[in-house]
């Protein structure tokens, strides 16, 4: 049984998801820092540009490579620019499921790209990995975040109860940990909508999943695995039976 996922790059019309590498340090250090990101992720405060190496050169390839899941850098398909993290994580090969968290840079807010890099992941993981079940947790005051899971057809399952800790900004300026509920989202293969549009709407003002973890380890070269709206129709029949720690 497959324990890895390979190593792929995703495009959509207007995005690139991609393996991290050392040329994002500075935009992911900055990205990170924001107040957003503090105050709902579980990431370093202040997140420095060490911290950023480390993530980009090791541990966001060791997800992949340990098979715990796979972190894509989401860049713009014209500039380049790093857009976001979208993470797949806690995968259980044998039930096919895993959860997703995402992160979306200040600038970036607002465009949509949240929805539509990680609806794109989540076709890439039914159709070509053919997983039966992808999860996102949410704190219950992102509204954000949650605005994303609904955009992607997630269905709201529940409510685990005082399960998780957020930070919240002092007068002072200083960040103290809450705790908070979480809300339980669920995407199946078919809830998809196929004939969604990537650039819609708004909502994806901000959102996390950054978990850490620390492993020496790279691959070279990955597949490319290109994706559109329409992909989904033409993709293979599944077997029967088979911007998450976004707080």
């Amino acid at each position: 049984m497959t324990t890895t996922f390979p190593d792929v790059t995703i495009s959509t019309d207007r995005l690139v998801l991609r393996p991290f590498e050392e040329e994002d340090v500075t935009a992911l250090t900055e990205m990170m820092n924001d107040e957003h990101v503090t105050a709902w992720t579980s990431v370093p405060h202040p997140y420095t540009r060490a911290d950023a190496v480390t993530w980009a050169t090791r541990v966001s390839h060791a997800e992949r490579t340990e098979g715990r899941g796979i972190v894509l850098a989401v860049t713009e398909f014209l500039t380049q620019r790093l857009v976001g993290i979208v993470h797949l994580q806690h995968t259980d090969w044998r039930t096919r499921a895993t959860e997703v968290g995402y992160v979306t840079a200040p600038w970036a807010r607002g465009e949509g790209y949240a929805s539509e890099s990680v609806r794109a992941v989540a076709r890439w993981l039914f159709t070509d990995q053919r997983f039966e079940r992808l999860e996102l947790r949410t704190a219950a005051d992102n509204t954000a975040s949650q605005q994303v899971a609904q955009k992607i057809g997630c269905i709201s399952e529940g409510v685990l109860r005082n399960a998780c800790i957020v930070r919240t900004q002092n007068p002072d300026g200083s960040w103290a940990d809450t705790r908070s509920d979480l809300i339980v989202w669920g995407l199946v293969p078919e809830d998809l909508d196929e004939d969604d549009d990537y650039a819609d709407g708004y909502g994806d003002e901000y959102a996390d999943g950054y978990s850490v973890g620390y492993a020496d380890d790279r691959s070279g070269g990955h597949e490319d695995y290109r994706i559109r709206p329409s992909d989904a129709k033409a993709a293979p029949s599944r077997p029967t039976g088979t911007d998450t720690m976004t707080r």
